[in-house]
């Protein structure tokens, strides 16, 4: 579990989380692992898609996935039917109460809800609101379905991945999510800190597609600028295999980097000839440099020596592992890289731990995930907001809200 150290970061914050899947949760759950009380707003019965993901914890049953655990340890869950019109009342009742709204529907939603931002904001002027989309709140796009390689395929990314290739591909990481889900944690924080210092809230605008811009360093700045865009092969990247096994070696175009891989390549040798002597001439010449760099590369035993010679030279190299061999190094291990939590189906899970330390310390998850859709929903309505039973039980009845 946490530290009191990195408890204390976000200790007082209380975040509604109304987002479900990846980018929303993911971002929520940083919250969470820092400290901020975070209850996650669940459809009743099925709550988050991702519930039903691979791979269940438990036998038998099809709301435990490893998944949803991961993304949603340290968390509250209250179900609410926002469609039911006795729901409103009470998501503005937690509105009152909270610090931070975070929400990732199609544009729009919420509003036809009755709690978008303006009618958020009428209940708490204070408060945060984030909205989280693939596309961002505005533009004639707004409304397109958004999964992250939906994004990926709209922005650019999935043309440049093709390196060349001549038809595009399936990318296996979620990058889009994943940053969207990064760009609203900070801003959030951001505009928390202005509230502090003013009383101000926020309305904030994270856009999946714009988010995913930040993972593209050259082509778009020199695109803007009237450059071309290079869509591969990649300058300066290479993976080579070495007996069988694939090695991974980075130079940049200028700088020390090359210098020191001719150093160890040999000046005198193909690396040092007159075309590759500038960034510009290795970048126009990759083809033909890349093959002297792995003609060279060849000529060691073993991925082992490659890497030994390339680190000695300073030249940055890794080999290419499987999740398997991630997973069960030891550097890992020494990171407190994955955090074992309660699991009331089977004692215990494991799931990853924040991405950082605070003042030299693992940041871990708070605590379980919830185990059913609404497990919170009683305890938060009478002690958060001190709905009577009577009230409660009338909410229940009428669906607006429920309990497993």
């Amino acid at each position: 579990m946490n530290s009191p150290i990195s408890d204390s970061l976000l200790e007082g914050l209380t975040v509604l989380d109304f987002t479900r899947v990846l980018a929303g949760p993911y971002c929520t759950r940083l919250m969470a692992d820092l400290g901020a009380r975070v209850i996650k707003i669940e459809r009743p019965v099925e709550g988050d898609d991702t519930r039903a993901f691979y791979l269940q914890l438990e036998e038998g049953r099809t709301d435990q996935s490893s998944y949803f655990v991961r993304f949603n340890a340290g968390k509250e869950s209250v179900a609410i039917d926002l469609g039911n019109p006795a729901a409103k009342p009470v998501v503005l009742d937690l509105a009152r109460k909270a610090d931070v709204l975070i929400e990732n529907f199609v544009p729009g939603v919420m509003a036809r809800h009755g709690i978008g931002y303006d009618a958020v904001a009428a209940a708490n002027p204070s408060i945060v609101y984030c909205s989280i989309s693939g596309y961002g709140q505005t533009g004639p796009l707004r409304n397109r379905p958004a999964f992250a390689h939906l994004i990926n395929a709209a922005s650019g990314g999935m043309d440049l991945d093709r390196q060349g290739a001549p038809e595009p591909r399936v990318a296996y990481l979620q990058s889009a999510d994943a940053l969207a889900g990064v760009h609203a944690f900070g801003l959030v924080l951001a505009a928390v800190n202005r509230r502090q210092r003013t009383g101000q809230g926020a309305y904030l605008d994270v856009s999946m597609l714009q988010s995913l811009w930040g993972a593209e360093d050259i082509g778009i700045a020199a695109a803007l600028n009237g450059g071309a865009i290079t869509k591969g092969p990649r300058p300066g990247m290479i993976i080579h295999a070495i007996r069988g096994r694939p090695l991974a070696v980075q130079f940049i175009g200028g700088g020390p980097t090359w210098d020191r891989l001719l150093a160890v390549m040999g000046r005198g040798g193909p690396a040092g000839a007159e075309q590759f002597s500038t960034p510009m001439g290795r970048r126009n010449h990759w083809p033909e440099l890349r093959k002297v760099i792995c003609d060279w590369l060849d000529g060691f035993e073993s991925i082992e020596v490659a890497m030994k010679a390339l680190t000695a030279a300073r030249v940055p190299c890794a080999p290419v592992e499987t999740m398997e061999d991630v997973l069960a190094h030891p550097h890992m291990a020494e990171r407190e890289a994955f955090t074992t939590i309660p699991h009331q189906g089977r004692g215990e899970a494991r799931v990853t731990s924040s991405p950082f330390h605070v003042d030299g310390a693992a940041v871990h998850a708070k605590g379980a995930a919830p185990y059913r859709a609404g497990e919170d929903t009683r305890e938060v309505l009478s002690k958060t907001l001190g709905y009577s039973a009577e009230r409660i039980e009338s909410l229940l009845e009428s669906g607006a809200v429920a309990v497993p």
